[in-house]
């Protein structure tokens, strides 16, 4: 495309951002910084260059008819915030039931950290995960909880540290089955945070 930047022009704006924020970016402290920039940048959002739904394309069958809750409990977020570039961190939840196929379970969480390596807002990204899931796995139902503490509101504008969002995403038989609901809540310990939520 020819509006893609190479690494050079890439490390020339980030000299450009160290002057604009009143340092020199050509003394000894920050002549590499460029590169090193580049480089996080890299990891922090490397799901641009992964498909989250390759990570769900190997499925088991022999399960022995299993179909009750697959939870992936705690699946630590890193992800940065779309309208500041600016890190929120936390966990996530992520649950299913089988219909008839399951997946591995690492890949739960390769999909969850696919979806949070890009720019984001924690809304979107918890109805990223839950329709990736259900589109791919086609389960009973699908449950995303996502508990976050946004560095924008820790350290900057509001400045309330120790503040955390949750957002959730439940389908199928997670919003017209309260028991399935409740089994979840439970199990993740949040009855009170959000136990009204629901069908």
């Amino acid at each position: 495309m020819s509006d893609e930047v190479n690494d050079q022009e890439a490390e020339q704006c980030v000299r450009k951002l160290l002057a604009y924020i009143g340092d020199d970016p050509s003394r000894e402290g920050l002549v590499d910084t460029p590169r090193r920039v580049l480089g996080a940048l890299q990891e922090h959002f490397r799901g641009y260059h992964e498909d989250p739904v390759a990570h769900l394309s190997r499925t088991f069958t022999e399960v022995e008819g299993y179909d009750e809750l697959v939870l992936v409990s705690d699946i630590e977020i890193y992800s940065h915030c779309e309208h500041h570039v600016v890190p929120f961190v936390g966990k996530a939840h992520v649950a299913y039931i089988p219909n008839g196929k399951v997946v591995g379970l690492s890949k739960v969480a390769r999909v969850v950290d696919t979806f949070a390596k890009r720019l984001q807002v924690q809304e979107k990204l918890t109805a990223q995960i839950a329709h990736a899931i259900d589109e791919t796995l086609t389960p009973q139902g699908t449950a995303v909880i996502l508990q976050c503490q946004h560095f924008c509101m820790c350290y900057r504008g509001v400045r309330k540290p120790g503040s955390w969002t949750t957002t959730s995403r439940l389908t199928g038989c997670f919003l017209k089955d309260e028991a399935a609901r409740m089994e979840l809540l439970t199990l993740i310990g949040m009855q009170r945070s959000i136990g009204g939520h629901g069908g």
